[in-house]
């Protein structure tokens, strides 16, 4: 059966809208995960407008909600060192309980100029596909040691070096977090059949989601790893006055295999629409 989840991307909103929504969707059986965003400054509307630090909020988030599964969609690996955002995330499981699912991805893309200011503004390097790629593999690498090794660890590759390495406390969750890796290009399928618990992709075009599925598949089974392990997730927008489309997607979507449905709602937040998710979008379903 599909699991269900939503998104608030915490721009251009205030965080007591983010918190309400939260707290009601803990509350409504049906949605069972909720998602934020990882971006410094907005991607949409006001360039000056608020945006949230990702895992700051999520922390708070976690610490006020007693049942959602969490996380963010994704976080950029462009952002923190890998070893310091193993330290967060582990911090994030414990304060939630064991709710986090760690999501992780290669960070903006160079064509999104919107997305990319923000690693000018904050003195952030931002460096060609080639190194996002590899970087993230290695960082996924690290992350998992990190959350599993008993002993501290030398680390000497090519993107990142450790040295006495050593993450305390543990997450909660064993051996580690469902890691959840998001992107679509060929390069990141190969990280993803990897090292990735569950992918995350953006819908809009059914017949690409489903041949980027096709493309993970095949690269699993050169791997040796069975395509099956991998969940397949989905993320698709909500508009509040017409919940027919959304409601033909997630039809087309778990009919192509994805069974990790992530709802996007835009805000404002209308009151109640965490239970207007459950009766008008997953429901029908």
């Amino acid at each position: 059966m599909p699991r269900f989840g939503i998104m608030t991307a915490p721009m251009q909103v205030g965080y007591e809208d983010i918190l309400r929504v939260w707290q009601e969707a803990d509350g409504v059986p049906q949605i069972e995960h909720a998602w934020l965003f990882d971006h410094l400054m907005p991607i949409g509307g006001d360039p000056l407008g608020p945006a949230y630090e990702g895992w700051t909020l999520l922390s708070a988030l976690a610490a006020q909600t007693r049942r959602l599964r969490l996380g963010l969609l994704v976080t950029s690996n462009r952002f923190r060192p890998p070893a310091m955002l193993a330290k967060i995330a582990a911090t994030v499981d414990v304060v939630s309980g064991g709710r986090l699912d760690f999501g992780i991805g290669a960070g903006s893309r160079p064509d999104h100029p919107l997305a990319r200011r923000e690693y000018e503004a904050h003195g952030l390097p931002f460096h060609d596909f080639a190194h996002s790629m590899g970087s993230l593999a290695e960082a996924c690498t690290v992350i998992r040691h990190l959350w599993t090794s008993p002993e501290p660890f030398d680390f000497d590759g090519e993107y990142v070096r450790l040295t006495g390495a050593y993450c305390n406390p543990k997450p909660v969750q064993h051996p580690h977090p469902p890691i959840v890796i998001g992107g679509r290009s060929s390069a990141l399928l190969r990280v993803v059949a990897t090292h990735a618990d569950i992918w995350n992709i953006p819908g809009g075009n059914m017949p690409d989601v489903i041949s980027r599925s096709a493309l993970l598949d095949r690269y699993c089974a050169e791997i040796g790893r069975n395509p099956a392990d991998i969940t397949r997730s989905i993320h698709l927008g909500v508009t509040y006055t017409d919940p027919a489309p959304t409601r033909t997607a997630i039809r087309a979507a778990t009919d192509a295999g994805f069974h990790h449905i992530v709802l996007g709602l835009p805000a404002p937040y209308p009151e109640g629409v965490a239970q207007w998710v459950a009766d008008e979008l997953i429901a029908p379903s």
